[in-house]
């Protein structure tokens, strides 16, 4: 079984929708998908997804199971330095000094996130993805999961990078907040997550391209900045915070 994880195009995040160069994006990103055997498309509630996902649902004439918990990941903390902020964006010099981070085990009981709704939303998530996992043939039984009807079928979720992360770290056993600091999925990008099923019965996840943005430079179009942050500090042109 394959699972891709799309990141919505370019966003207009005033809008909830996609920028121009976001239409662009979805619209190459759709030539990439049309070509595939999807067996099923799942998408967000919010509008950057679901635009982004319009553009290869009406090249095949498909649709999409719309589901709450792909939203982007909502919760809000009290950061070190800033209240009232996402749970997934710290500064470097903050999170890397907390060893808990570091744990799959650890990582929500460190106070700014424990004092919050961060771990039963992560929770949440990861339950309602299992849902659609065992719906697919795949049971999950403790780290790993029980074939229950192994197959070589493709999904798609449209989604963001924040919840994107969230079902990385479920999968793999990764702690969400390396994920989200340690890696970036470009606006658009494909993340594709295939099993083994190495014994009969048993399977695991394993992810073959993470944040594939081939169709954007085979295009010859520049990836958008979108979740990156300033590559040096004295460049003033790139968001910094």
């Amino acid at each position: 079984m394959k699972i891709l994880i799309v990141r919505h195009a370019d966003p207009d995040y005033s809008i909830d929708s996609l920028t121009h160069q976001g239409k662009k994006e979805a619209e190459l990103l759709s030539q990439r998908l049309s070509k595939l055997n999807i067996k099923e498309f799942y998408v967000s509630p919010l509008g950057r997804a679901k635009a982004t996902a319009a553009y290869t649902l009406n090249k095949l004439n498909r649709t999409a199971v719309e589901c709450e918990w792909l939203k982007e990941f909502p919760c809000v903390i009290n950061r070190p330095d800033k209240n009232n902020i996402i749970a997934w964006d710290w500064l470097p010099g903050d999170w890397t000094t907390v060893k808990e981070f570091y744990s799959i085990d650890d990582w929500a009981k460190v106070s700014a996130m424990s004092d919050g709704n961060v771990l039963s939303e992560f929770k949440y998530v990861t339950e309602e993805f299992d849902k659609i996992l065992e719906k697919h043939g795949y049971l999950r039984n403790q780290k790993i999961y029980k074939t229950i009807s192994p197959n070589e079928d493709t999904i798609v979720l449209f989604c963001h990078f924040g919840v994107e992360c969230v079902l990385l770290s479920h999968l793999l056993g990764i702690s969400p907040m390396l994920l989200w600091h340690g890696f970036c999925a470009a606006p658009s990008s494909v993340t594709t997550i295939v099993s083994e099923e190495r014994r009969e019965g048993i399977a695991y996840f394993r992810v073959s391209s993470f944040g594939d943005i081939s169709h954007i430079y085979s295009a010859g179009e520049e990836p958008s900045f979108a979740a990156r942050f300033c590559e040096t500090y004295n460049n003033l042109t790139q968001r910094h915070d």
